[in-house]
């Protein structure tokens, strides 16, 4: 049991980290690494967890994901643009071509997904 919440709150604290860099690094998304972090907060420390879904850059997003599993029209299409700019950098910059191939799918995917999530009116 100690070794399961140890885990949950070391990712946490991983995506925490990954999540805040996405807020400055174009390249990188902040809205999964968010959500993965209050989801292994959840598991692992109650304080953490408090303070992430009362926190007032994230709270908003995480209450509005976690009561009706959707997102304000202009977060997602803010998620979609940023996630299409970050992958079609990462495209160009990448020399092998199967990577790009792949980098591509997951684009796809990714954006997919993100357009399948319900919208709040």
């Amino acid at each position: 049991m100690v070794l399961k919440r140890g885990f949950f709150l070391l990712l946490g604290c991983l995506a925490l980290a990954l999540g805040l860099l996405g807020i400055v690094l174009p390249l990188l998304p902040t809205v999964p690494f968010i959500l993965l972090a209050a989801f292994c907060f959840a598991r692992s420390s109650e304080r953490l967890h408090h303070w992430l879904m009362n926190h007032p850059w994230f709270s908003d997003a995480l209450l509005q994901w976690q009561e009706k599993r959707a997102m304000r029209p202009t977060l997602k299409k803010k998620a979609m643009w940023l996630t299409g700019l970050s992958f079609c950098i990462s495209i160009a910059i990448v020399p092998i071509v199967w990577v790009k191939f792949l980098l591509l799918l997951m684009a796809l995917g990714l954006l997919w997904y993100l357009k399948s999530i319900p919208e709040i009116d």
